[in-house]
Formats: structure tokens, sequence, C-alpha cells
């Protein structure tokens, strides 16, 4: 993997980022992935070596955080 950092933060993070809109709590939105897709799709994502995940509190009314 490869990182760069953030900012003049002196942070390295993965050039690569994991969106995760898809997360949360599926009845809100039926294409939400459920939580055992969300932590098989999380532990992947670490074992790669991304440590850069998009989140927000509007991502699925702040449940994918």
């Amino acid at each position: 993997m490869e990182y760069t950092t953030l900012g003049k933060s002196g942070i390295k993070v993965s050039k690569i980022c994991l969106g995760c809109m898809t997360f949360g709590v599926r009845e809100n939105f039926p294409w939400l992935l459920n939580q055992e897709q969300t932590d098989e799709m999380v532990k992947r994502a670490l074992d790669l070596g991304i440590n850069f995940f998009d989140t927000a509190n509007c991502y699925n009314f702040g449940t994918s955080e």
C-alpha cells in the first residue's frame, strides 16, 4: 500500500480510501450492506493496509460511523 501525509498533520494515510456510505442500519435503505458484509469489507481493507475511511454523520443518518 502506498501512503501519503495528511496535510501538515504528519499522519500517514493510505492513498486508497474506503468509502463507508453503504455501512449502517440496513432498515433505513435496502441497498446498505449488512453488519457481516461491513465487517468483512473493513477487515479486508485493513488487511490490505488501508487506514483511510471516508465516513460522515450524513451517511445513513449517522449510522455508518
